[in-house]
C-alpha cells in the first residue's frame, strides 16, 4: 500500500491513538499547551540529536519550469531572466560553496525536464562530487529508476515538497504543466527512498491550505516513510510563502506562534524526525526555534541561479530569503547558543 492509499482512507486511521494524539498536538486547544510541549520537545531532540545544528546552502542550477504554479517566481507565464548554468559555472560555484566550508549542498532547478534533463543533473553531480560529501536533490519528481540513477552518480538526498495535502486546493494553485499529477509527486519520496537515497526530506508550503491540515498530513507522510524505510533519514521542511515576483497573497495566514506550535507537535509525534528551517524565515525567529527542536538550517542562501558568483538579474529569484547572513555568522550564533555547527557529517566513498 503507497502512501496515497493511506491518505486518500485517512479517515479510517482516526481510531489509532498515536495520530489521534498527534492531531491533538496541533489542535487550537493546545495552543495553552506550548510551554509544556517545548520541554518535552527539546529534551526529545536532545537525546536524539544532542546540541548539533547541521548547515546546507542552496545551489540553484537552473529557473527553467514548465509549471504555471501560481505562488512561485519560476513560474512559466512570469516575465524573467531564464538562467541555466554551464558545467563551468556549475564549478564555480562549487568552488566558492566549498570554500567557505559546507559540505553538503543542496541543488535545485525549475521543473523543467526538456531543459534540465536528468542526464544534465548527472554531468552536475560529477562535477560537485570533487567538492561536497554529501548532495541533495530538488527538482521535479523522478521516476524510480531516474532516481537509481542519480544515486549511482552521487546523489544521497532527496527533496520534495507537496506543496499542500488537499488536493482540491493543489489543482487550483497548479494551474498547468505535469506539476499538476498529484498522485506522482505524492509517491515521489518512496520512489526515492526504494532508490537507496540515504536521506529523503518532504515539506509543504504554508499558507497555500489550512496549516493544521497540511502538517498533519505530512507528519503522516513522515511515519509511513519511517516505517517502510527503516533506512533512510526522514527530514520535513515547514516554509512559510514569502515574497516573489507576482507576490502571491497567502490564502491560510500562519503566524509565529503556529510555527512553533509545528515544530513542536511534529518532535513528540517522531522523535527523529529531522526538522529544518530556511532563510526565509528572520533571523531573531530562526535563532529562537532552536531549542524547540530544529536539527538542520540552511546558511549563505540565495534562491537566483547561480547566486554565489554569478547571478541572474533581479526579480529572477524564487522568493526572497529573509535570513541574509553569511555562513561564519551562522555558525559564530550557534556556538554562542551552545550548538555545534555540522558541515560535514557522511563521507561519499
Amino acid at each position: 500500500m503507497s502512501f496515497y492509499d493511506i491518505y486518500a482512507k485517512h479517515k479510517e486511521l482516526s481510531s489509532d491513538p498515536e495520530i489521534e494524539k498527534f492531531s491533538s498536538l496541533l489542535s487550537v486547544e493546545a495552543e495553552s499547551n506550548l510551554e509544556e510541549m517545548a520541554i518535552k520537545a527539546h529534551n526529545l531532540t536532545l537525546q536524539n540529536f544532542g546540541n548539533t545544528i547541521q548547515l546546507y546552502t542552496p545551489m540553484y542550477l537552473s529557473n527553467y519550469c514548465d509549471n504555471q504554479c501560481i505562488y512561485c517566481g519560476f513560474n512559466i507565464k512570469n516575465d524573467v531572466e531564464r538562467k541555466k548554468l554551464t558545467l563551468d559555472e556549475v564549478e564555480k560555484e562549487a568552488q566558492f560553496i566549498s570554500s567557505i566550508g559546507l559540505k553538503h549542498i543542496l541543488i535545485l532547478t525549475g521543473e523543467s525536464r526538456e531543459v534540465n534533463p536528468v542526464e544534465y543533473l548527472k554531468n552536475c553531480v560529477r562535477v560537485l562530487r570533487k567538492y561536497f560529501d554529501s548532495i541533495s536533490i530538488e527538482v521535479y519528481p523522478c521516476t524510480r529508476e531516474e532516481y537509481a540513477e542519480l544515486v549511482a552518480e552521487g546523489v544521497d538526498g532527496l527533496t520534495i515538497y507537496q506543496e499542500t495535502y488537499n488536493e482540491d486546493a493543489y489543482s487550483k494553485m497548479h494551474l498547468s504543466g505535469p506539476k499538476r499529477d498529484f498522485r506522482f509527486r505524492l509517491e515521489a519520496p518512496e520512489r526515492g527512498a526504494k532508490a537507496k537515497m540515504r536521506n529523503v526530506n518532504i515539506g509543504v508550503l504554508l499558507g497555500l491550505n489550512d496549516w493544521r491540515k497540511d502538517v498533519f498530513f505530512m507528519g503522516l507522510h513522515a511515519k509511513y516513510l519511517q516505517d517502510n524505510f527503516a533506512d533512510v533519514d526522514i527530514g520535513v521542511s515547514i516554509p512559510r510563502l514569502r515574497p516573489q515576483v507576482r507576490d502571491f497573497k497567502a490564502i491560510s495566514e500562519v503566524s509565529d506562534k503556529n510555527i512553533v506550535q509545528i515544530i513542536l507537535a511534529l518532535r513528540i509525534f517522531l522523535p527523529r524526525l529531522g526538522i529544518s528551517v530556511s532563510t526565509r524565515e528572520n533571523p531573531v525567529f530562526r535563532e529562537n526555534l532552536l531549542p524547540l527542536g530544529v536539527t538542520r538550517m540552511s546558511a549563505g542562501s540565495s534562491t537566483r541561479v547561480g547566486g554565489h558568483t554569478i547571478g541572474v538579474d533581479e526579480g529572477a529569484e524564487q522568493f526572497e530569503i529573509s535570513d541574509s547572513r553569511n555562513v561564519e555568522e551562522v555558525k559564530e550564533m550557534l556556538r554562542k547558543k551552545g550548538y555545534q555547527p555540522v558541515l560535514k557529517d557522511w563521507l561519499q566513498l
